[in-house]
């Protein structure tokens, strides 16, 4: 009777290895693709804020992928300069466009007359 149980242990114990190994060939869990950025950034339009708000960067195992990181810093940073750039051209215009108007014609005389000081 010791025997047969010694025996029935030791199959019980050999298909239960079996089943979590995976008996061979087969692979006990097949390899994933690795998780890609699902909504980047538009290319077609500036970034607003709710772009920003829905940008969601996927998680590896040490952290998030430094590709799409840099990809999505880059871009904000090219976005941020632009406006920074379009924003001094338009400050700078209504500057001069405010000296134009404080140095300009009297507003007060009439055509002809010489303006008093």
């Amino acid at each position: 009777m010791f025997v047969f149980l010694v025996i029935t242990m030791v199959v019980v114990v050999a298909a239960v290895t079996l089943a979590v190994v995976g008996g061979g060939d087969s692979a006990a869990l097949p390899e994933t693709a690795p998780e890609q950025l699902v909504d980047p950034l538009p290319e077609d339009r500036p970034v607003g804020r709710a772009d920003v708000e829905a940008l969601r960067l996927p998680v590896t195992v040490r952290g998030y992928r430094m590709a799409d990181v840099d990809d999505a810093l880059g871009r904000l940073g090219a976005e941020l300069a632009e406006r920074d750039a379009r924003i001094a051209e338009l400050e700078s215009a209504l500057a001069g466009a405010e000296a134009t108007a404080v140095a300009g014609p009297d507003l007060f005389t009439k055509p002809g007359e010489e303006p008093t000081s």
